[in-house]
């Protein structure tokens, strides 16, 4: 009988089965999983800010810039209830504690006044106008750079689209100034071969199509820079694999750079919607005063004006309060649709 098929007795068995023999080197005495896979011990609060302790440090400035910046201010909404008065009491903060309680009433002048629901037509128009024509923009440049074969080719394209990020939108309009302008180039062009001359950048008609336009020029290199990043993670084996099953150039592209790309494209669309009510405060108030508030004003530059120009600032907290809980309902919604599509979003369910 050979030494492999020699009978333990249950002893020697509970004693390797107690001491883990036969188990991989290292193991330490965990248990594995039917796949193979260990379960790692679970570690307390006290272990893991042990661990990480490094990583807290350095996003506590950022964590407290959020908190005193972002989170903070939200204390004062409750002026929107009030009829707040800064000269109360000679610190503006204190005043809040002596201006007189109304309840709902700011909310009830918003909802009679009909500039209020021209400033969230013109808001809504806005959105859907970049979201049909500014969202794609970045996902078809990403997916045409992604093509070229050669590095330093795509490094500069690259470079030469990113570039308008780090204008300023009193730059961006400058140059759209310049160019589309009554005295920009196209004008004085044509009125030298005696044609007549135009000023896009004062009609109405086109402003938000004109808007658009500046938003597409100068932040679609960031969103380039998003899609890259994803396609980056996509394994050159799909893209054989598919070429091998006889997929052409379009098939690859349409079964196997898009679907990779899913997951990023339902993320910044949930983000996306959520800033619908932000269509670009500064870039509008500049042009505001060359188009009339008829076509150019938005929710931010309504409660700008109501709340800093004319220093109704109980007016204005309600306009912004109820921005922010549009804007929240939008975000859970279309994470809610992200879900159904079988995608994360921006939380998990």
């Amino acid at each position: 009988m050979s030494h492999s098929t020699v009978p333990r007795s249950r002893a020697e068995a509970k004693t390797e089965k107690g001491t883990g023999a036969g188990a991989p080197a290292g193991s330490g005495g965990r248990t594995a999983r039917p796949g193979g896979r260990r379960r790692e011990p679970k570690l307390g609060l006290r272990p893991r800010f042990r661990r990480d302790r490094t990583l807290i440090l350095m996003t506590l400035p950022a964590l407290l810039l959020v908190l005193v910046f972002n989170y903070v201010p939200i204390l004062g909404n409750v002026v929107a209830f009030q009829e707040y008065d800064p000269y109360v009491s000679e610190n503006g903060f204190v005043a809040i504690f002596h201006s007189p309680w109304v309840g709902v009433e700011q909310f009830q002048r918003i909802f009679e006044d009909s500039a209020f629901w021209d400033a969230v037509r013109n808001t809504l128009v806005l959105f859907f106008l970049q979201l049909v024509l500014f969202f794609p923009v970045p996902i078809v440049l990403a997916l045409l750079i992604n093509s070229v074969i050669r590095p330093r080719v795509r490094a500069v394209a690259q470079a030469i689209l990113y570039l308008p990020h780090f204008f300023s939108w009193v730059l961006v309009i400058t140059v759209f100034q310049q160019i589309f302008g009554g005295a920009g180039i196209i004008a004085q062009t044509l009125r030298r071969h005696g044609y007549e001359g135009f000023d896009l950048m004062t009609d109405p008609g086109i402003f938000k199509f004109l808007v658009t336009a500046e938003g597409v020029w100068k932040d679609a290199g960031w969103g380039i820079i998003v899609f890259l990043a994803a396609l980056a993670s996509v394994s050159p084996d799909l893209y054989e694999a598919a070429a091998m099953d006889g997929a052409g150039r379009w098939r690859r592209m349409w079964h196997v750079t898009l679907p990779a790309l899913r997951p990023v494209i339902a993320l910044l669309l949930v983000l996306r919607v959520g800033d619908a009510l932000t269509v670009g405060f500064e870039q509008i108030l500049l042009q505001r005063d060359a188009v009339g508030p008829g076509a150019a004003e938005v929710l931010d530059t309504y409660v700008w004006w109501n709340g800093v120009r004319n220093q109704d600032f109980s007016y204005a907290a309600a306009a912004g309060l109820i921005k922010g809980v549009v804007s929240l309902g939008l975000v859970l919604a279309a994470n809610k649709v992200a879900h159904l599509m079988g995608e994360q979003g921006v939380y998990k369910k």
